[in-house]
């Protein structure tokens, strides 16, 4: 792994690296909080942005840097390369990145063990978090490591390996796939906080349900489903899954009015909606609650 500063930043927190695997190359970002403490074990997360993005422009959109100041937690930005996907998009969609060991899941995964063992990360608090395209690959990522990633925030995304291809991928955006012909796999469930907008018409607001059955919640194990509002923006409907210890499994947010975009993001960034519920602080709140 090829970790430099990247020189001429006025944030020497946030530095540039590539990371090299058999698999392939993949630049990126990481931010350590200048607060941290280099004997000190943190929490990671792992951010995948969207398609036509890149690590400084979703980090900005997020505010997933702010944020880390305050937690005292670490924030890695993967950028998927041009050369493997020309809108800069991850290839949820793709058999071969979909499974452990293999293509980008084991790119992202290698990436985030070396980052593990240079940072001092606390292995019992590694996250991941991803925007549409980057949603989908994050679901693919716990699913396919689940002894590395301890919880998935997904947005405005997609479950994993619903789509064989890039066909079927755009069907599945689209449309979504009707409950009757979605079968649940018998793998492992994973805590998730799952977040949607009910008017995005580029991700189809369906595909939330999705990822909440793969998650292993059950539908009728909701404790609570509450609505909010923020105050000059969208409505909201939050419902919680409980597992055996009585805990949230999962969360559901259904944005009413939205479309496709990080709630409560900064719009200086791409691909967000600053009038939603604050979905970074919601993630780093349900990381907390889920810890090895």
């Amino acid at each position: 792994m090829q970790d430099t500063f990247e020189t001429g930043t006025p944030d020497v927190c946030f530095r540039h690296g590539r990371f090299s695997h058999a698999a392939g190359t993949r630049d990126y970002k990481l931010y350590r909080p200048a607060s941290v403490n280099s004997d000190q074990t943190s929490a990671l997360i792992v951010m995948l942005h969207g398609c036509r993005q890149n690590p400084d422009d979703f980090a900005t959109g997020t505010r997933m840097n702010q944020l880390a100041d305050r937690h005292g937690c670490l924030v890695l930005y993967p950028a998927q390369s041009v050369s493997a996907n020309e809108s800069g998009c991850w290839n949820w969609f793709n058999p071969a990145d979909q499974q452990r060991g293999q293509g980008e899941p084991a790119i992202i995964a290698g990436l985030t063990r070396q980052v593990m063992v240079s940072q001092g990360i606390d292995p019992g608090r590694v996250y991941v978090a991803g925007l549409s395209a980057g949603g989908a690959m994050a679901v693919t990522l716990i699913r396919a490591y689940p002894d590395l990633y301890v919880a998935v925030a997904v947005h405005s995304g997609l479950p994993h390996a619903c789509a064989l291809d890039l066909l079927s991928a755009f069907g599945l955006m689209r449309q979504g796939a009707p409950q009757q012909e979605f079968t649940r796999d018998a793998g492992q469930g994973f805590p998730a906080i799952v977040f949607h907008g009910d008017c995005d018409t580029t991700v189809h607001p369906g595909n939330a349900a999705l990822v909440i059955a793969q998650t292993g919640a059950v539908p009728g194990n909701a404790s609570s489903s509450e609505p909010g509002r923020i105050p000059g923006g969208y409505a909201f409907t939050r419902t919680r899954y409980l597992d055996r210890q009585g805990r949230s499994q999962a969360e559901l947010w259904l944005v009413h009015g939205a479309g496709h975009g990080w709630f409560g993001g900064d719009p200086v960034g791409s691909y967000t909606e600053p009038r939603g519920p604050d979905a970074s602080s919601a993630m780093l709140r349900f990381f907390d609650e889920h810890h090895r």
